[in-house]
């Protein structure tokens, strides 16, 4: 799973996501399938369920409005442990719930098994709009610059006596933001004249990451497969 090209392994990911979500809500079974095969492949990977449910966390806002449904939901109700509940609602939160959670567990398994330098790559070999690669490029070089120099910042504020806790101070957090804004568009500025002066036309050059083989493809749609054909039968 570590060693599949990335291009494999991210087509693999959005055509699963396709699949469950086409996948008609009623399969229960369906959905159970798509769960232990999710398993199998995250077995496969060595990637713990810990780590899985902990990070699964950020479906949470989803969750929360799948579990509002049922309550607000119209047509006909039935009674769950007293509870008069929309029958539609029911099936409208379990759609949102279980679709979401699966697709959210695809992502994170692609995100352990490449790292995001790899992912970049990938989506440029798939033919990705360039633009949108070269702002993925970026903002993965230079995320961890501007942490670091909005460390310094605060470092700065601190030493002159603002601490910005309460809303009375918001003042001095909002001119920092400000300042970190002009820092970062400048040093933008910088870094793509230095790029245009090393010959950049547009395009970063991939590097040697080999491309994926015909066995990397078999394996990485096999995965495909199975979730199509768990998708067809139900």
């Amino acid at each position: 799973m570590h060693r599949l090209a990335p291009e494999v392994k991210i087509t693999a990911a959005v055509l699963c996501t396709v699949a469950v979500v086409l996948t008609p809500r009623e399969a229960f079974g369906a959905f159970a399938a798509y769960l232990v095969l999710i398993g199998a492949v995250a077995g496969l990977a060595r990637v713990g369920p810990g780590w899985l449910i902990r990070r699964s966390a950020i479906e949470l806002p989803f969750v929360l409005f799948a579990v509002v449904l049922p309550f607000t939901g119209h047509g006909p109700r039935t009674q769950v442990l007293g509870v008069a509940l929309s029958v539609e609602g029911l099936y409208a939160g379990w759609n949102i719930l279980v679709k979401g959670t699966l697709g959210v567990l695809v992502s994170l398994l692609l995100a352990a098994t490449t790292t995001p330098r790899e992912l970049i790559v990938g989506l440029d070999r798939l033919r990705c709009p360039q633009i949108l690669v070269q702002i993925a490029t970026f903002m993965l070089r230079y995320l961890q610059v501007l942490v670091d120099e909005a460390r310094r910042m605060r470092v700065a504020r601190l030493a002159r006596g603002y601490d910005p806790r309460f809303l009375w101070q918001v003042r001095a957090f909002a001119a920092g933001i400000g300042a970190l804004f002009l820092r970062a568009f400048e040093r933008g500025e910088r870094v793509y004249l230095a790029m245009l002066s090393r010959g950049y036309t547009g395009r970063l050059p991939e590097g040697r990451a080999p491309k994926a083989s015909k066995t990397q493809w078999t394996a990485g749609l096999s995965v495909v497969a199975a979730t199509a054909v768990i998708a067809v039968v139900s």
